[in-house]
């Protein structure tokens, strides 16, 4: 089984910073996928960004240059550093693991983030 425990969410006004964690234990393999998903009221959950094992990134088009994932494969956890937040990145935010041995995916219970105007 896989635990995924997120960390780091609260209220920020918009155009300030914030940063995200999740701590991943259980069977995870530093060759597993890492990243964020969110859900804002009302709307569908998207991804925000993923990671592979050699550091390879992806990122939603609404974040692009204002938010950077990063992961320590030692430690099994995700990072998400996000700045100029603007009101529409209100949501929660899920971290996400895909493991490749099996293709089988996680998400965490997620932590709101919410941005002011």
């Amino acid at each position: 089984q896989v635990q995924l425990v997120e960390s780091g969410g609260g209220l920020v006004q918009a155009g300030g910073s914030m940063s995200l964690s999740c701590a991943a234990s259980g069977r995870i393999s530093s060759h597993d996928v890492l990243g964020w998903y969110r859900q804002a009221p009302g709307k569908q959950s998207e991804l925000v960004a993923v990671v592979t094992y050699n550091g390879s990134t992806n990122y939603a088009e609404s974040v692009k240059a204002r938010f950077t994932i990063s992961r320590d494969s030692v430690k099994k956890a995700v990072f998400l550093r996000m700045i100029n937040l603007e009101v529409e990145d209100t949501a929660v935010y899920f971290c996400y693991v895909r493991r490749v041995e099996t293709g089988r995916e996680y998400w965490g219970q997620g932590t709101q983030v919410t941005v002011s105007s």
